[in-house]
């Protein structure tokens, strides 16, 4: 299975900038859906936050700016789990768009599964383990993440 296609939208007018391109902060926002829909994949919809009070956030997110991205262009993300433990996600979201192979832009993600009466980190439900482990076993044959892992400084 290839990376899952989380979400897809077209460059908007607002979120272009002076140069013509993609604003830096919505490579953000377009990720931020994603990560939404895979929420929704692994049992932490709406309406299950609002039955259980659990949440995912986002402890750091790193951001790789690849290519140009201009207005009016049709672009996907593509997750892909990197790991998990029993309360926090590590993916990858890749942005695409047709007719080019590369990645335009990736980030890389640590999110903590949170009790939000706390608020407070808590496990993972095991409904939400197992649809976790599942698309880890689809994607186990994915190549690792490009831009994962990487520092940022100067040599």
């Amino acid at each position: 299975m290839p990376a899952l296609t989380t979400y897809r939208t077209r460059v908007l007018p607002e979120w272009v900038d002076y140069n013509g391109h993609l604003r830096d902060a919505y490579y953000l926002l377009i990720f931020s859906y994603a990560t939404d829909a895979l929420m929704e994949r692994i049992g932490l919809d709406a309406d299950a936050r609002g039955q259980n009070g659990h949440s995912l956030f986002t402890l750091e997110a790193h951001i790789n700016y690849l290519h140009e991205v201009k207005l009016d262009t049709e672009v996907w993300v593509r997750t892909q789990i990197i790991g998990f433990d029993t309360k926090r996600l590590h993916l990858y979201h890749s942005l695409h768009r047709a007719g080019f192979d590369e990645a335009l832009a990736a980030s890389e993600q640590m999110l903590l599964h949170v009790d939000l009466a706390g608020p407070k980190s808590a496990p993972f439900s095991e409904r939400s383990v197992g649809l976790l482990q599942g698309l880890a076993d689809e994607q186990q044959d994915l190549p690792p993440a490009a831009f994962a892992g990487r520092a940022m400084g100067l040599l």
